[in-house]
């Protein structure tokens, strides 16, 4: 363990990945989504491609415990549920797909799916069919294959939300949950086919700190009314993460 410790503190990128973990923390802890689209493109960058997703899974898991309880009272728990069936049976799809790529090509793919689903969630381009359970399940499988391919099963789910007239505390109740819920999906995967990296857990286990303070932050922060000035802020975040990850900048 103290060797993991030694190796962890000493990987090459680190401070990168501090930084894009504060950055995501208080996005996450705002607004309840976007912390995989600002982590991804700088761990793919720096780890391996199954090293990142186990990353990104342990510091996820740990982060929004803080809010969960508020998230649970405001949030819908039964449609939470219908969009981790649909990723329940996709996950493994992404993940085996993910095993096929080339770890150079992973990294293209992680910044480039990232800036599309972001131009897509700015365009204001949203679901415009009724939220219908069968659609509901629909999108949480494409949350769950994306998120299992390059680590982001939230723009989706967010595209979904954005279209409905729920107000805001509660879609970001519902996104907290939901990629919580994909968090435990992920490490019941990775356990049962042994895809934990022990350097990535234990890089992730020290930036949990750190993330979660960053999403108590956050959380404090959260203003409705200043829900469009935060989230201007977000877009450039993430924008500017999927930049720094391109492979072209190694």
């Amino acid at each position: 363990m103290p060797d993991l410790i030694t190796a962890a503190l000493a990987l090459p990128g680190l401070w990168w990945l501090l930084g894009a973990i504060v950055m995501a923390g208080l996005v996450r802890g705002f607004t309840g989504f976007g912390s995989a689209m600002i982590i991804m493109p700088v761990a793919s960058s720096v780890l391996g491609p199954f090293a990142a997703l186990a990353f990104l899974t342990v510091v996820e898991f740990w982060g929004p415990l803080p809010n969960l309880r508020a998230a649970w009272r405001t949030g819908d728990a039964r449609e939470v549920a219908l969009l981790l069936g649909g990723a329940a049976l996709t996950l493994p799809l992404g993940l085996w797909s993910l095993s096929q790529l080339e770890p150079a090509v992973f990294g293209w793919a992680v910044s480039v799916v990232v800036l599309v689903l972001l131009v897509l969630v700015m365009s204001g381009w949203r679901y415009s069919g009724r939220l219908s359970r069968p659609s509901v399940l629909g999108v949480g499988g494409v949350g769950g294959f994306l998120g299992g391919l390059v680590g982001v099963p939230g723009p989706p789910v967010i595209m979904l939300y954005m279209a409905s007239a729920l107000p805001i505390a509660a879609i970001r109740a519902n996104f907290l949950l939901y990629l919580l819920g994909i968090d435990l999906l992920m490490i019941a995967v990775f356990i049962v086919t042994d895809l934990l990296d022990p350097l990535a857990v234990t890089v992730g286990l020290i930036c949990v700190p750190v993330y979660m303070c960053a999403n108590l932050l956050g959380a404090w922060l959260f203003d409705p009314s200043a829900e469009r000035l935060f989230r201007s802020l977000a877009y450039i975040v993430i924008a500017l993460s999927a930049i720094v990850g391109l492979p072209v900048w190694s």
